[in-house]
């Protein structure tokens, strides 16, 4: 087992605070967005003496990840973790399939596009299928509404405008979302701006504010005003009316597989995706956004609901949770008091960070000590691993009596539910 040294990433929109509550450490006095572990290259989880996890793990693929992982994803970390801490809105975002990935990211290859240059749209060749569980109350977009409430949006906000300009911007989606391959030719729309998307994004706050406060309508037209606020005349805001907004309570989890347009708003969670950082942007942000590559990945199909990530709970009590996809699936391991002992998922490499607690990790090959914010890799040969809480006093640990909150990444090949 090999504790890890994992990188912060500071973008603008992190939370200043909320990462450093959870790993029970002081802030670091700037955003902190996102905690990467894992093996990706471009930020990868460092053990002891320094060496990147993603080198480590080339060196010997198949003690690390297992023989089966190596067969189905090749000699990497299938999967990557973060935690994510959102004080204001991510970019309006989705991901490509795996054979879109690979195109394109071969087709920018032999382009010479530089591989960190800005207009870049494929990092790697691989794709990136995503779940988010909320520890705190979480609010995200996600996926297109049936067409008929994005149509009763539009009309709301073309019926609330005072401005004709707004008007007939409303007016017009309306008309797209009635015509031929309606949220196709609507987002389309919607990206490319036009006369009077100015004065439709602008109009927002005086149309909620114009509205009952039970009127159906008021929770996704305000929440696109919140965006106007912070992204003036930016597309992304009123494509936030096409997506489901979804509020998510601590313990809840979705899964967005690709072509699943979204954008995280608010929130703490435990976010894990397949090891890839392909992100094509849609807006609510200043960074690259190519709109024909983009229309090219989207999936246009609406949603009657957010799909929910399933969760089986093991004969302890133990929740895992499992998206349908193979690259992954998310023990959450608790040890309350009188619980001496719990098994580690393992199916391939496993990621494991501790939140609350400390905990003793338990193999044949020997035991690994992990305070409250600390984490490891398991490799796949070393197993069975339990988990058991553990006091520390100076150098040396004891088992505890419980209280105890981690989260494992494995592969989720062994999930009857993966695809």
């Amino acid at each position: 087992m090999l504790r890890l040294d994992n990188e912060l990433r500071p973008y603008a929109w992190g939370s200043t605070t909320a990462i450093a509550e959870l790993l029970g450490r002081a802030p670091s006095g700037g955003p902190e967005a996102e905690l990467w572990l894992g093996a990706h290259p471009d930020s990868p989880s460092r053990v002891p003496g320094g060496e990147g996890l993603d080198e480590v793990i080339a060196g010997d693929p198949a003690h690390f990840l297992g023989a089966e992982s190596v067969a189905a994803f090749g000699p990497r970390l299938p999967f990557l973790m973060k935690v994510l801490a959102a004080a204001e809105p991510l970019s309006l975002q989705v991901h490509p399939s795996l054979e879109q990935a690979r195109e394109g990211f071969a087709r920018e290859e032999a382009a010479g596009v530089p591989r960190d240059a800005a207009w870049r749209n494929y990092k790697d060749d691989n794709h990136k299928p995503e779940m988010i569980l909320a520890l705190t109350p979480f609010r995200a977009l996600c996926g297109f509404r049936p067409v008929e409430q994005s149509v009763a949006l539009f009309e709301a906000l073309a019926a609330g405008a005072s401005d004709d300009d707004a008007r007939d911007h409303a007016a017009g989606i309306v008309a797209a979302l009635r015509g031929a391959e309606p949220l196709r030719t609507a987002f389309a729309a919607l990206l490319t701006g036009g006369d009077g998307l100015a004065a439709a994004t602008s109009s927002l706050r005086a149309v909620v504010d114009g509205l009952p406060v039970d009127d159906a309508h008021r929770t996704a037209l305000e929440a696109a005003a919140d965006l106007q606020d912070k992204y003036p005349g930016d597309p992304g805001v009123l494509v936030s009316l096409l997506l489901h907004l979804v509020e998510l309570a601590p313990g809840d989890a979705i899964h967005l597989p690709a072509g699943n347009v979204h954008a995280y708003l608010e929130g703490l969670g435990i976010e894990v995706m397949a090891n890839s950082d392909n992100v094509l942007r849609g807006g609510l942000t200043p960074k690259h956004v190519d709109v024909p590559e983009l229309l090219a990945t989207v999936d246009f199909t609406p949603l009657s609901e957010v799909p929910r990530t399933p969760r089986e709970e093991t004969l302890l009590g133990q929740e895992v949770f499992t998206p349908p996809f193979r690259e992954f699936a998310l023990q959450r391991i608790e040890l309350q008091e009188g619980t001496e002992h719990l098994a580690v998922r393992q199916d391939g490499g496993t990621v494991l960070l501790v939140v609350r607690g400390a905990l003793r990790l338990d193999s044949p090959q020997g035991e690994l000590i992990l305070q409250r914010g600390e984490s490891a890799f398991i490799p796949a040969s070393e197993d069975p691993v339990t988990a058991h809480p553990a006091v520390r006093t100076g150098s040396i640990a004891t088992d505890g009596d419980g209280d105890v909150l981690a989260f494992a990444v494995s592969t989720g090949l062994g999930v009857s539910n993966a695809l």
